[in-house]
């Protein structure tokens, strides 16, 4: 299955649908972010230190499978030149919707996570990825190209989801609200499941999942030249009654700085 484009059409028809990531910021949300006060999420509910920023007037900023009208709009509200980079046409024009609107100056291009090779080295001073490498199968490379797009000093601030979330019965969790182990990690929608189950639990238009290792997840941010410089954890909104964060935090968030080897 080609991966990249099953869930490019996934994201397209989740923003049809209304998931809560594909909702647009709001008139009000940006007039505040353009008198300074503002927050962007990486995982559910928790805002983004506003510590782990740098200075935003003028700096590059690259929202990296970050559409859907959410971060880059708050982030170019605060004085960023943001580009926003996502898989999804649809996602990307939620934050034309919202550049238009409001008057912001956002570039958008489509593209993998992956292979950021429309850009050059060392070109942003910060890049912003929230959970969404859940729908890569690889995420090392997303690490690599990440650190080469970064200038020295630039900080990559990134959310996924805790490993240990793939673990349990997927329908036993929804039906009984019993958290039974299941499934080997890392976990794949496509290796761990028959294509029976997938269908039945999902449906043939829900984008492919995948878990990574947190040797992958974090260990591979380091692996790639980054030092990690920030951590929180975090848990899925109340509303989404998910049981496995009633117990612990289901998300990770991670600040990562490129820093030049030379300084140590």
């Amino acid at each position: 299955m080609d991966v990249r484009a099953h869930n490019r059409e996934a994201w397209n028809k989740e923003v049809e649908t209304g998931n809560r990531w594909t909702i647009p910021v709001r008139p009000d949300e940006i007039a505040a972010a353009l008198h300074g006060n503002w927050g962007i999420f990486l995982t559910p509910t928790k805002t983004v230190p506003r510590d782990w920023f740098p200075p935003l007037a003028g700096a590059e900023v690259l929202c990296l499978a970050s559409g859907g009208g959410q971060q880059g709009p708050i982030l170019a509200a605060a004085g960023a030149v943001v580009t926003v980079y996502d898989n999804s046409p649809r996602q990307l024009e939620q934050d034309v919707l919202v550049a238009e609107r409001e008057g912001l100056p956002i570039i958008t291009i489509e593209g993998d996570m992956a292979d950021l090779g429309v850009f050059p080295d060392e070109h942003f001073d910060l890049i912003v990825h929230p959970v969404s490498n859940t729908f890569a199968p690889e995420v090392n490379p997303v690490w690599r190209e990440a650190y080469r797009v970064l200038k020295d000093g630039g900080a990559l601030l990134s959310g996924f989801t805790n490993p240990w979330a793939y673990l349990f019965d997927f329908e036993i969790e929804e039906k009984q609200r019993i958290l039974q182990v299941r499934h080997h990690l890392p976990y794949s929608d496509l290796d761990s499941l028959t294509e029976a189950e997938r269908l039945r639990l999902f449906g043939s238009d829900a984008p492919l999942e995948y878990s990574h290792t947190l040797d992958d997840q974090i260990g591979g941010q380091i692996a790639a030249g980054f030092v990690i410089s920030g951590f929180y954890e975090d848990r899925n909104s109340p509303d989404e009654k998910d049981l496995l964060s009633e117990y612990t935090p289901y998300f990770i968030a991670t600040r990562a700085e490129k820093l030049n080897p030379q300084r140590y």
